[in-house]
Parts: C-alpha cells; structure tokens; sequence
C-alpha cells in the first residue's frame, strides 16, 4: 500500500512554555541551537530557533486559556480540539501534496484545523495521532 504523504520530512519541532525567552536560553545553551527570524503572530509570542545540520525548533507562548497538558505525561483528560494545537506541542512535517494530503485527512474522518502563516506562503493543517499527540503538516513554502 502506498503512502498517503509524497515527499514527507520533519520541518519543525514545537514545545510550548509560559517562559519562551528561559527555555530559548536553554537551547541555545545546551544544545547550540541559533535564533532565527520569528514571524510576528500578534495574539502571541513565539521564538524561531534552528539547529544547524539538523532542525528548527519553534518556542510558543503557552495559551493559559485552554487545556492541554503541560506534556504528554500531564494531562488529566482527553483534549480533542486540534485548533488549540497551533500553541501546543507538536511535530510538524513538510509535504509536497498539500491538498490531498489534507483531503485524504478527510476521507479517513481526521478532524483537523487549518491556517496558514501570517504572510500566507505556508498552508497548515493540525489534527492528532491515534494516541494523542498534536501533528501538523505544512505546504511547500509558496514563491
């Protein structure tokens, strides 16, 4: 059986945090990683970093407001909205079939939540695996 994804790679990491700028130094730190240019989301603080070699981790400011859990190990109850995810922890991977990606999503009766970065380039859909955890899958950036 084939792939639903064609050309599937991990594009970023996310972790979620009420203190961005401690955790930043603590990767920066620790493992080396380098701030790169962060997109301005307005309705919170997000920190872009980058490893080189390897990958870009992405620091949110947790959301107070809803319920997911501080970690996979901390939550008392099922969160099944996958609109928080955007805030919350997830692994995103980059695919060169957007569209039917997301409509396979679909078919198979995925709930899922798409937006797209501010400057529109970047199409995103969230959605959970079978055990929980957040993914999102990003389009190839738009020229």
């Amino acid at each position: 059986m084939a792939a639903m994804a064609e050309a599937a790679c991990l594009n970023h990491i996310s972790r979620e945090s009420s203190d961005i700028r401690r955790l930043a130094n603590f990767y920066k730190e620790i493992f080396g990683f380098e701030e790169i240019e962060s997109p301005d989301f307005g309705e919170f603080k997000v920190i872009w970093l980058n490893l080189p070699g390897a990958f870009p981790m992405h620091l949110i400011e947790r959301n107070p407001l809803t319920k997911l859990p501080e970690g996979p190990y901390s939550s008392t109850a099922a969160v099944a909205d996958p609109s928080n995810l955007p805030r919350g922890h997830h692994v995103c991977f980059t695919v060169s079939n957007f569209d039917s990606f997301v409509q396979s999503l679909k078919d198979k009766g995925i709930e899922t939540f798409q937006r797209s970065l501010p400057n529109g380039k970047v199409r995103q859909v969230f959605f959970f695996d079978p055990d929980g955890n957040g993914l999102e899958v990003a389009s190839r950036e738009a020229p």
